[in-house]
């Protein structure tokens, strides 16, 4: 297979040699007509005065009795081989006694009284023959034909062609040199950025790609340099993930685990007992929600996962998620409300998945919004689309991690999140339901996430 330098030296030369070839053909063309022309032009003008001077002083006797006794006058001045031919196409007089064809092209035009030319071969050479109709007294009584040798015209065309060919050869190698400059400017370059390539896919992304002054060979580079910044930095998002889910995970193990082996030894303390199996259950349910999160997050991520889109009752959702989490905010003293508009009782979606949203939402509000705080969900319709507010008067988000809570393993400084994939659940959830999850926060002031979802209809049945 040919490199891309070879294949664009070979192209840059086909161009040139093709454009160069065209041009000289054209060239030495114009220059053969330009040749013959004056040849004929010089010709035409000798006939002319040759036909001027017959009909002024030899128009009083026969064309035979002229040539028998006016010979000299005709051809002694004349460098061409002359003809004189009668109106029955004969030839009367041969100037150099060769044989020619006196049924050309040119004699027969004479013959029909217009002034004529012809190029062809006689006597073994390549010639030009040019005739006029000798015309007395308005009578035409024969035909002056000259004959002049192309030899010399066609080697003068030649040594002119073997110039234009010698020059377009300089040409054609020096514009090859220079084509292979010019496609090393474009592949030394690209060949820097396939090394750098190719040490970054040997998993060393600390060596970056030098910038170009060709503006796609630099784009290029800047997109490789920031790949490579942005693997590093989802590597380290990753460690530090994997860190995280394994001391996230170690903690209710570890507590399952010492309650299992306290109750082993036998006690008879009913009320520890029920501790001990409180605790348990409370660590394998938050175990299983870690759990769930992940595989959610695995089939968000390969794509494996399809919304059940089914009519949902909005009220009688939200209506369940107020019941479900107010004990816990009556336990953390906060006030929580859900405020629900009942002008679109109905959306088609997926209910479990949009419930399980709402639950990370709600959780995190919690989470981060101390006692005497509140967390308010507020819905609204339009005419396309039905929105969903969450405001709380938590601790808010700072200015600078706020653009990437939504990123997959992302945790902030401050974060009580346990893996840093519940948010970026939830978007990747909303936005397989064509929707958008929007976060506004402050920090001391609380955060605002707005969720709007396209008011679809069930399709009919």
């Amino acid at each position: 297979m040919r490199s891309i330098k070879q294949r664009m030296v070979l192209y840059f030369m086909f161009i040139i040699i093709i454009t160069v070839i065209i041009f000289e053909f054209f060239l030495i063309t114009s220059i053969r007509q330009n040749y013959y022309q004056s040849l004929e032009d010089s010709l035409t003008g000798q006939l002319q005065t040759s036909a001027e001077l017959y009909v002024r002083y030899f128009a009083d006797a026969t064309l035979e009795e002229n040539i028998l006794n006016n010979v000299d006058t005709f051809w002694k001045q004349v460098p061409a081989q002359v003809e004189i031919i009668n109106m029955d196409g004969q030839v009367l007089m041969n100037s150099l006694g060769t044989a020619t064809d006196a049924a050309a092209a040119d004699v027969e035009a004479a013959l029909q009284g217009t002034m004529g030319s012809w190029i062809g071969r006689s006597a073994g050479e390549r010639v030009m023959a040019a005739s006029i109709p000798l015309t007395v007294e308005q009578q035409q009584i024969g035909v002056l034909r000259f004959i002049a040798s192309l030899r010399e015209v066609d080697a003068a065309i030649l040594m002119i062609a073997y110039k234009y060919l010698s020059f377009g050869g300089i040409v054609m190698l020096f514009s090859g040199v220079v084509s292979f400059l010019l496609a090393n400017t474009i592949t030394l370059p690209l060949n820097k950025v396939t090394k750098a390539a190719e040490v970054m896919a040997a998993g060393n992304f600390a060596v970056k790609c030098a910038p170009h002054k060709l503006d796609e060979i630099n784009k290029l580079s800047a997109t490789l340099n920031y790949l490579a910044g942005e693997i590093v930095k989802k590597d380290a998002l990753k460690n530090e993930f994997i860190s995280s889910v394994s001391h996230e995970l170690r903690t209710p193990l570890t507590s399952i685990k010492g309650w299992a082996v306290t109750l082993q030894q036998g006690y008879e303390n009913k009320e520890l007992l029920q501790d001990g199996l409180t605790i348990i259950e409370k660590e394998s349910d938050r175990l299983t929600q870690m759990v769930t999160e992940l595989l959610d997050f695995s089939k968000f991520v390969s794509g494996k996962i399809n919304l059940k889109k089914e009519k949902v009752h909005l009220p009688t959702l939200l209506g369940h998620l107020h019941l479900q989490l107010s004990p816990r905010a009556d336990r953390e003293a906060l006030d929580f409300q859900i405020k629900i508009d009942h002008r679109v009782p109905y959306l088609y979606t997926d209910g479990n998945r949009l419930k399980q949203v709402l639950i990370n939402l709600l959780d995190n509000a919690f989470k981060f919004t101390p006692s005497g705080g509140s967390v308010i969900l507020t819905t609204s319709a339009d005419q396309n689309t039905y929105t969903i507010s969450l405001q709380d008067s938590g601790c808010g988000i700072p200015a600078e991690e706020l653009p990437h809570v939504k990123e997959k393993f992302f945790k902030g400084k401050s974060s009580k999140a346990q893996n840093g994939i519940g948010l970026s659940l939830a978007d990747e959830i909303i936005r397989l339901m064509q929707g958008t999850l929007d976060i506004a926060s402050e920090v001391g002031r609380g955060t605002l996430i707005t969720i709007t979802l396209p008011l679809e209809e069930a399709p009919h049945d």
